[in-house]
């Protein structure tokens, strides 16, 4: 089991642009290449509000009259300081403070999949910070947005990232899997 930040960046580093859009990201298609793949083994799912509200936007409540289910069959903890709207029969826990507690319950109910940090890159420094991030598998994709939601908020350089692989798509993204060494002060 592990617990891996998976997600898709600009080339500068940004997972949405300062208006919380993908647009740039969904000019490529709605799917990454490999998500199917990745989600199979994943039994547990962890998000800020903001990643929170975008799928409620974007997805769930895209029409208001006519809702789609939860898009995600994992039980999901939301990390956030405010009240926000459920989504009928979806296993989301909304939680806040520190993330070690919480990765704990995730552990417990994910068994031996693994747990998706979803968004933000400040929810994904938080797990780093804890020691309870081991992977990051981030899509580059071949624009610049120069600002935006960070892809991370963490430094990170002893030990550094350790590369895995890195995989070209056709549709131009290049795939980099790493795993987080421990943190060091």
């Amino acid at each position: 089991m592990k617990t891996q930040y998976y997600t898709a960046t600009s080339l500068d580093g940004y997972i949405a642009d300062t208006h919380h859009s993908l647009d740039w990201l969904f000019q490529f298609g709605n799917e990454d290449p490999t998500y199917d793949e990745f989600i199979k083994d994943v039994g547990a799912i962890v998000m800020g509000s903001s990643t929170y509200e975008w799928v409620l936007k974007h997805d769930t409540f895209v029409d208001p009259d006519k809702p789609k289910p939860w898009p995600y069959r994992q039980p999901t903890w939301v990390f956030t300081s405010r009240s926000l709207r459920s989504v009928p029969g979806a296993d989301i826990r909304f939680v806040k403070g520190d993330v070690g507690p919480v990765h704990a319950a995730m552990c417990a109910v994910a068994g031996e999949k693994n747990i998706w940090v979803m968004g933000g890159g400040d929810l994904a420094g938080q797990f780093y910070e804890h020691g309870l991030l081991d992977e990051m598998i981030v899509t580059i994709t071949p624009v610049i947005l120069c600002e935006g939601a960070p892809l991370f908020t963490k430094k990170i350089t002893i030990p550094p990232l350790r590369v895995v692989s890195v995989k070209s798509y056709p549709q131009g993204f290049t795939q980099m899997r790493m795993e987080v060494g421990g943190m060091r002060v």
